[in-house]
């Protein structure tokens, strides 16, 4: 009877110690399938503007770690990318234009194509790597580096208080090689490929003074003040 309840004492301390051994080797792996995977980011910009022209920046952040970036080997930096913004309400702009800015001002694409389509913009830019390296900084800080401007005339429907939304396509945005590689493509479906969407806030114009007015009420100041004195 001892010696069978001590043997079974010991296997109840064994069972315990291969079921602890199984929850930490659990723990371990879900902790490890919960890192976030790294994922690059385009950021359209949120300004405000009381007039009816305005630009809106737009930004990439080279993150290490992901499929492509200034970090990766020669042939995989981001030298190519699809941008697609859609704005709304489209009454709401009369016209908009994608051009490159930042660090892409300077360099000479190989191929490059801005269409519209009613609500939408979009800018297509590819680089050869060898002589127009995109110089993106690694894991810049927040939004990245300023690669693009959206170049917006507001409509007369743009009225104080109106906010022009500006979204990001999750098909359409892309980044790539030069080549267009489908193994280090970087997309939202990919899971490596963050977008950020922006806006346009219109406000009211706040009135300014002609440089007559200027002087008539510093007139009136004046003798408002000599008034006093007098008094």
């Amino acid at each position: 009877m001892i010696v069978t309840f001590m043997n079974q004492q010991l296997i109840t301390r064994r069972m315990r110690r291969i079921v602890i051994s199984a929850l930490s080797l659990c723990l371990a792996a879900t902790s490890l399938f919960a890192q976030p995977v790294a994922a690059d980011v385009v950021t359209v910009g949120t300004v405000t503007t009381s007039g009816n022209v305005v630009n809106v920046p737009v930004y990439i952040r080279d993150v290490s770690g992901t499929p492509l970036g200034i970090d990766q080997p020669a042939g995989s930096r981001i030298q190519s990318f699809s941008i697609k913004v859609n704005y709304a309400p489209a009454s709401a702009v009369q016209s908009v234009t994608f051009t490159r800015a930042g660090i892409t001002a300077p360099l000479t694409p190989t191929f490059e194509n801005s269409p519209q389509t009613a609500g939408s913009v979009s800018l297509l830019d590819t680089f050869a790597e060898a002589t127009n390296l995109i110089p993106f900084t690694s894991n810049a800080g927040a939004p990245g580096d300023y690669i693009g401007t959206l170049h917006f005339v507001l409509a007369s429907a743009a009225t104080p208080g109106t906010t022009i939304a500006l979204t990001l396509d999750p098909v359409l945005t892309q980044l790539t090689d030069e080549g267009g590689s489908p193994a280090t493509r970087e997309s939202v479906g990919g899971g490596n490929l963050v977008l950020v969407a922006g806006a346009i806030n219109v406000t009211a114009a706040v009135p300014t003074l002609s440089t007559w007015a200027l002087a008539l009420l510093a007139a009136i100041l004046a003798f408002a003040a000599l008034r006093l004195r007098i008094s």
